[in-house]
């Protein structure tokens, strides 16, 4: 069981990047699911979550900039990111509540990088 996030990149302030996190594994799905990100020096803070049927939260400093949803039947969640400022700069990671044959576990992907250049 594991989530695998991408689509990190290198852009230019302004500008918009789309992450992806997929889970895999022999699951039965996943309920919650959030991005976080953490940059250099800082401590991990939440970006935005979504449940299940798709009700959204955002942190204050991405609203109105990103959007995250979903696609069930895939298991993946996404993060379209807009407006990208230089302080966006930092490792983004995806957590999912997955649900398998013993039970619900809290699932942590890989980071991926998004650096946004002034």
């Amino acid at each position: 069981v594991q989530l695998q996030a991408s689509g990190g990149g290198f852009v230019e302030a302004g500008g918009s990047l789309r992450l992806s996190c997929a889970a895999s594994g022999s699951i039965l799905g996943v309920e919650a699911m959030g991005w976080y990100r953490q940059a250099p020096g800082k401590q991990r803070e939440l970006v935005a979550q979504i449940t299940y049927s798709g009700r959204t939260s955002y942190a204050d400093f991405v609203k109105g900039r990103f959007t995250i949803s979903r696609d069930n039947a895939r298991n993946t969640m996404y993060l379209q990111m807009n407006s990208l400022k230089p302080e966006d700069t930092a490792i983004y990671r995806c957590n999912g509540d997955v649900v398998w044959t013993w039970g619900t576990k809290s699932v942590w992907g890989q980071g991926t990088l998004v650096t946004v250049s002034s």
